[in-house]
């Protein structure tokens, strides 16, 4: 198991024996729930790939290469996943699309922003990118078939490494987890290449981790595996990664997904599971 395998295991089995029973109202499933889950990781001793069951790691490659261009158009993405069909509004878009509110949203590019930010003031303690809407998502808005699950992460340089704490409102475990916590580092790591400096610590807090009734049985197939042997997964960039990915470069998925598929040996996938729309 890698470092990562032993988090997630730690954070699978907390969640399945000690979460409180709760009923989703929204979806019409139980869960299992834990609140305020945090765990650390540093992606560059081992990059935070899931290997005790196999994880689709062309889609959160070509996913972040996505949310850099700042579209909500599922055009680009289309050529790898359709995966987000399912939350797009009539004309084919996601409304809450992270990147889309990282770049175009909020009157302003924070995304472009914080990385001229932080060339000119590398000791900034501002670096801050928010997903969520107040004026419009949660609480009394009206319903919507999307609102951000990662709604905000801040990002600092210290001893010449950057650092990336990422705050989750929610996350299904089973299914959503391995893939955010990968997609932020795969993030982290353009953003560290970007500014010349090294990748530093990854820090997730969830507010609600849970794992659904429908996903019990993968949930009990993965705890009775033995434990799988893999080595560390180190991420190494193709060069000027953040500057192709705002380009919307199909090949550096490609590129990417290669580099990281030839130190991908997983354990084989669990019984498909069914997201919780």
């Amino acid at each position: 198991m890698t470092s990562f395998d032993k988090v997630y295991m730690d954070m699978i089995l907390n969640v399945y024996h000690k979460g409180d029973d709760i009923f989703s109202a929204r979806t019409g499933l139980s869960t299992k729930a834990l609140p305020g889950m945090t765990y650390e990781l540093y992606p560059a001793n081992g990059f935070p790939l899931l290997t005790i069951r196999k994880i689709p790691v062309r889609l959160f490659c070509a996913e972040v290469v996505w949310m850099i261009t700042g579209s909500k158009d599922l055009d680009f993405l289309r050529q790898f996943t359709k995966i987000w069909d399912d939350f797009a509004e009539e004309d084919g878009t996601i409304e809450a699309a992270y990147g889309y509110r990282w770049r175009k949203y909020f009157g302003r590019d924070q995304l472009l922003d914080l990385v001229k930010h932080l060339k000119e003031e590398p000791s900034s303690r501002q670096g801050v990118v928010v997903m969520w809407d107040p004026a419009t998502d949660g609480l009394i808005a009206p319903k919507k078939k999307n609102v951000p699950c990662p709604f905000c992460w801040t990002v600092n340089i210290i001893n010449n490494k950057l650092n990336l704490h990422l705050i989750i409102r929610s996350n299904d475990m089973m299914l959503g987890n391995p893939h955010d916590t990968a997609g932020f580092a795969l993030l982290q790591a353009m953003l560290a290449q970007e500014l010349g400096v090294e990748v530093g610590k990854l820090t997730v807090s969830i507010s609600h981790a849970h794992i659904y009734e429908n996903h019990y049985s993968q949930v009990n197939e993965l705890i009775n595996r033995e434990g799988h042997v893999h080595n560390e997964i180190i991420c190494k960039l193709p060069k000027d990664s953040f500057k192709r990915a705002l380009n919307g470069d199909s090949e550096l998925v490609h590129e990417m997904f290669s580099m990281f598929k030839e130190q991908y040996d997983p354990a084989s996938p669990v019984k498909k599971m069914k997201i919780a729309l």
